[in-house]
């Protein structure tokens, strides 16, 4: 594994739109007919990664909270599963299934998606507003495995209350950091 910051997407970048299957229901589904009235948190997960394992039950967590509050989170495993076949569909599916995902989750076979929104890492976080357009490109918190820090979502949370309550969000963001995505 190799530890990855995220990019750091420029704040106000458009979402890219995309249309890719939904490996909890095998239908095909668009960022479109996905996203939140109030906003839209993409995140680059996967299956294996330590980091992302770290942080699952938050993930759940905060994707309930805040879809009550109009913001909708969607879930994109991007690596390449030839290599890496724990990540493939069938296994996003059980995998899904077992952390009781309240979200999408959807594959990118060809990469393209990860690419247009400069993804580099397992856990990579962009939470954009009614727009679609990105307010926020950092962590989820200071917790990593092992650093003893307790996994809150802090960070985030912080991001997305902002935006319900259509304030300003700290523009000074800290990136994520994780395995980094595995590309064909």
């Amino acid at each position: 594994m190799a530890l990855t910051p995220s990019n750091m997407l420029p704040l106000g970048t458009k979402a890219p739109e995309f249309r890719l299957i939904d490996t909890k229901d095998d239908q095909i589904k668009s960022l479109n007919e996905l996203k939140g009235d109030a906003g839209t948190l993409v995140m680059f997960i996967c299956n294996h990664c330590p980091f992302v394992i770290h942080v699952n039950e938050q993930l759940v967590r905060l994707a309930k909270d805040y879809k009550v509050k109009g913001i909708h989170s969607i879930a994109i495993s991007s690596n390449d599963v030839v290599n890496y076949p724990q990540d493939g569909p069938d296994k996003m599916k059980t995998h899904a299934e077992i952390n009781q995902y309240p979200f999408p989750y959807l594959y990118d076979e060809t990469q393209e998606v990860a690419k247009a929104y400069d993804a580099a890492c397992t856990p990579d976080f962009f939470l954009f507003d009614k727009d679609l357009n990105l307010v926020y490109a950092g962590q989820l918190d200071g917790s990593r495995p092992g650093n003893g820090i307790a996994v809150t979502g802090k960070d985030l949370r912080a991001a997305m209350d902002a935006l319900v309550k259509n304030e300003t969000i700290d523009p000074n963001q800290k990136p994520s950091m994780g395995c980094n995505i595995k590309w064909k």
